[in-house]
């Protein structure tokens, strides 16, 4: 249906090693990708609010990694 959104599903990653400083920079990498709403870190871990029907999990651990961070489901 038109107009009609998909609802954000709420992830939480933990982050290996992320401090808060580095977490700014993940979290404007994961903001970057579309599908993303929403990225907050804290210290050592990341919510990510996305759209399940443009990413999947993967994806976001995909982007972690590439900021040179282990990730994983909490």
């Amino acid at each position: 249906m038109a107009g009609m959104t998909t609802p954000a599903t709420r992830v939480l990653l933990g982050v290996r090693g992320m401090s808060r400083e580095a977490g700014k920079t993940v979290a404007a990498a994961l903001s970057a990708l579309p599908g993303v709403s929403k990225a907050a870190p804290d210290d050592g871990q990341i919510e990510v609010h996305y759209d399940p029907s443009q990413l999947t999990i993967m994806d976001l651990v995909r982007a972690v990694r590439g900021q040179g961070f282990l990730a994983g489901m909490l």
